[in-house]
């Protein structure tokens, strides 16, 4: 009778009919159960929570779906935007508006197709009543200029603490010398008004586009408010070497392709070295790479010592990363689920207080990270 139990209590880990698949990892903070909620996404990239704990995923193709917390997956919300979903393009970030609960405004970041290229643009739209469509969308920014190139979308989005929204755009990987060319939007992180615009506060420098807020970024594909100081934070591709976490703030420039700790693709060096006067450090770098996408700060009670923490997702890498903060500091650095075997695409805590990830695969995954107690 008892190995007859075993067998079940090893089918309901294993069988998504029976219960969320589970594993097993070790942390500081003791062991962690991983848990698929849903499964049989195409390349997941941005989650959103509504009040109500269901979740807005993003699917690259350009499918936008709803989430239970029994796993099951809406069909596809009508309404989303066209994309470009080739290469690194497609449907990208999601995020609620501060103020959902009363005009049920969200925004996606993605790829879109124009004439002679495309560029990262981001759009706003009503979710309907009943959670199935989206209505009166409206693009709110549009990168300039446009290129034709399927690489380095930058893409996420977060509200700071006056409503405002940042944006990240990348250098569409053959442009990078434009990153520090303050007269466009390549290579930027942009801050702007909820029905678009320039948003109030943003520098007034001589010769800047009047969205942008910070310059010389390769490809922010993370970013996240720290709760205690409200301060943006950022996770950035490098080259080979030189993924960079990164505070950037009003007017200055963050170096790339100019200084960076990365060599390019082929061995080559990259620009004039590591430091140059007039251009930020990084607060943290990783070498070799580990592809850093989304981010989040820890807030929660499931695991008191990581409070503070920002979790940042790895693609090349397929490991979670914890770094402990101390202001605007990184003291240290912990690799989660590093036998995982997934590439984590976006980082969220959820409003019960665990971490839930996407991963980036053909059947991608919505996984929630546990205390195994």
């Amino acid at each position: 009778m008892m190995r007859v139990f075993r067998a079940l209590v090893l089918a309901a880990t294993l069988l998504p009919g029976w219960a969320f698949a589970q594993q097993r990892h070790p942390s500081s903070a003791g062991e962690l159960v991983v848990e698929t909620v849903a499964s049989g996404l195409e390349n997941p990239w941005g989650l959103a929570f509504l009040p109500d704990g269901r979740m807005l995923v993003t699917e690259r193709p350009g499918r936008l779906r709803l989430v239970g917390s029994d796993g099951k997956l809406s069909a596809p919300i009508s309404g989303a935007p066209n994309v470009v979903a080739r290469g690194q393009g497609g449907l990208l970030d999601v995020v609620l508006d501060p103020n959902f609960a009363q005009n049920r405004y969200l925004y996606l970041s993605f790829a879109e197709p124009r004439a002679n290229g495309n560029g990262t643009s981001v759009a706003r739209a009503r979710l309907s009543a009943n959670g199935t469509a989206l209505e009166g969308l409206s693009v709110i920014f549009r990168q300039m200029p446009t290129i034709a190139s399927n690489m380095h979308f930058g893409s996420r989005l977060v509200f700071d603490r006056t409503g405002a929204l940042f944006v990240t755009v990348g250098d569409r990987y053959s442009q990078r010398d434009q990153a520090q060319n303050p007269e466009n939007h390549i290579g930027k992180v942009l801050r702007i008004k909820p029905e678009g615009g320039a948003a109030e506060g943003n520098p007034k420098t001589p010769g800047w586009q009047p969205e942008i807020w910070s310059i010389g970024h390769r490809n922010v594909q993370g970013a996240a408010l720290h709760p205690q100081t409200g301060q943006l934070w950022t996770a950035e591709h490098g080259a080979r070497g030189g993924d960079e976490i990164n505070t950037p703030k009003a007017g200055l420039n963050y170096g790339w392709p100019v200084i960076t700790y990365g060599i390019d693709y082929s061995g080559v060096k990259i620009g004039d070295g590591t430091s140059k006067p007039g251009m930020e450090q990084p607060l943290f770098y990783w070498d070799p790479s580990i592809a850093p996408s989304g981010a989040a700060f820890y807030t929660g009670d499931r695991w008191p010592a990581w409070k503070n923490s920002l979790f940042v997702g790895a693609l090349a890498g397929q490991l979670l990363s914890r770094l402990s903060t101390d202001g605007e500091k990184v003291t240290g650095e912990e690799r989660l689920l590093s036998n995982l075997g997934e590439r984590i695409r976006d980082v969220r805590q959820g409003p019960d207080g665990f971490l839930y990830l996407l991963s980036d695969d053909s059947n991608g995954k919505v996984l929630r990270v546990r205390p195994a107690r």
